[in-house]
């Protein structure tokens, strides 16, 4: 008897991924329209720049434009985190990265769940921005230990979930009707819920000590907070949200509006106030409101390299330090100025961000090198290949998320005026223990999907030896 053929994880990934979209928009309408309004400016911007066009088709990123998701969870638990981590295995997700949002005011830290390599990035680009709780930040001793308690009693997997993620990594896969129960089940854990676990009083004080640790403990699970398309002009959708009923955060996380965009840029509609049941001490049912779940919009750009981020963090603190309060709806246009004066210190050209070595950049070979002799381009380097239109070269999409946007984000929408920063050391340690594994470090998987690149140019050419 045959067995059925096992589902590749980055068909798992695709399903799931579309499956998650369909089920916040039925959760949250605005993020339908939200998707229209991207894909509306999307076509827009590829009629009126036909460059950009031409890289995306270039990258291969035009086909996955559309899929392109990330969505954001938040839980309570080091078991919790690490069963996640399983679960995303199941779709050939792992973490990448570090995030210690603390020191921005959000008491969590976070890893990404995604694809590493850039043929499974190519079929399906989702990932999860993935926060833990950091309970020790909580100030208070008897709420910190009641919170823990609360935490130690839910499940938030359901029991088929796990059998499944267990039978994938003994078995090595699952077939396709197992791959569909698969994602039924996960989708139980991502799903919302309007009905809290706690009583109005416990809530309010774990609201009072930070609005997201009453978000991970009062409920039943670890509802998905936001889902976020991929937009190519993101300051387009900011502009076009308020006419379609969208109201938009005040500023753009990120760096400022540039010819050749770099890492990402963020934007969101405000949390929703959503109607929930609180159990009161005598028994009854009190109605109230809870704040958390929006929508969120991203504009992804260059990958940089480690001299590139230090350049970029230091424009971007620099700016901050000379607007010296909080980006608001007040002084938006101030903060945007001072960002656009900063960065015209980062190059605003892909040669020269190459030939500076602040971005990695993927490399192909061109029609006249594929059909030029090879003894003409054997001796040449790199860059020489490039003068003379053997091989051109694109710049790598930025994968990844960054902590001060996230941070940002989260602040933003969730109105909170309390914390600017949490006491505390930054625990990289602390979270891979409750992960159980080891986060990637993001910037050797832009030098391996680079250095890969290289490579195929070389055999493509039929050269002996290619480097930077």
């Amino acid at each position: 008897m045959t067995h059925p053929p096992f589902v590749h994880p980055d068909e798992i990934r695709a399903r799931f991924s579309s499956a998650m979209s369909d089920m916040y928009q039925d959760e949250v309408p605005l993020y339908s329209a939200l998707l229209e309004l991207v894909a509306d400016i999307n076509k827009q911007t590829m009629s009126q720049q036909p460059e950009l066009t031409r890289h995306l088709r270039q990258t291969g990123e035009i086909e996955r434009l559309d899929m392109e998701r990330h969505g954001a969870i938040r839980v309570g638990t080091a078991a919790e985190l690490a069963t996640l981590r399983r679960l995303f295995a199941v779709m050939g997700m792992v973490p990448v990265g570090y995030y210690d949002l603390a020191p921005a005011g959000v008491p969590v830290h976070s890893t990404a769940f995604r694809a590493i390599h850039e043929t499974s990035l190519q079929t399906c680009p989702f990932r999860i921005f993935t926060s833990l709780l950091r309970l020790e930040l909580i100030e208070q001793p008897e709420l910190r230990q009641q919170a823990a308690d609360i935490l130690a009693k839910r499940v938030i997997f359901t029991p088929r979930a796990i059998e499944l993620i267990t039978q994938h990594e003994t078995s090595g896969g699952l077939t396709s009707n197992e791959a569909d129960d698969f994602i039924t089940q996960s989708l139980e854990t991502f799903r919302w819920h309007n009905q809290a676990t706690v009583s109005a009083d416990v809530y309010q004080q774990l609201h009072d000590q930070h609005r997201l640790i009453a978000d991970v403990v009062a409920f039943k699970g670890p509802h998905i907070n936001h889902l976020t398309p991929r937009t190519l002009n993101i300051d387009a959708v900011q502009m076009a949200m308020p006419a379609h009923q969208i109201p938009p955060k005040a500023v753009i996380e990120g760096p400022p509006p540039r010819r050749c965009p770099i890492l990402l840029r963020q934007t969101s509609f405000k949390a929703l106030e959503e109607d929930v049941s609180f159990f009161a001490t005598d028994g009854q049912i009190i109605q109230g409101h809870h704040t958390a779940r929006f929508g969120e919009i991203e504009q992804r750009g260059a990958a940089l390299t480690a001299k590139g981020r230090n350049l970029y963090d230091n424009l971007l603190q620099a700016a901050q330090d000379q607007l010296q309060v909080p980006a608001n709806e007040k002084n938006a246009p101030q903060y945007m100025a001072i960002l656009n004066e900063k960065f015209s210190q980062f190059p605003d050209d892909y040669p020269t961000m190459r030939a500076e070595k602040l971005a990695f950049f993927r490399y192909f070979p061109t029609e006249k090198g594929l059909n030029a002799p090879t003894v003409s381009m054997q001796d040449l380097t790199l860059d020489e290949l490039i003068d003379g239109e053997f091989i051109q070269y694109e710049p790598l999409v930025y994968e990844d998320f960054l902590p001060v946007s996230a941070a940002g984000i989260f602040q933003s929408n969730l109105g909170d005026k309390g914390h600017s920063q949490f006491a505390g050391h930054s625990s990289k340690q602390d979270f891979q223990r409750a992960l159980g594994a080891t986060v990637i470090d993001e910037l050797q998987l832009y030098e391996e999907t680079q250095q890969r690149s290289i490579m195929a140019c070389a055999t493509a050419l039929k050269l002996t030896l290619l480097s930077l």
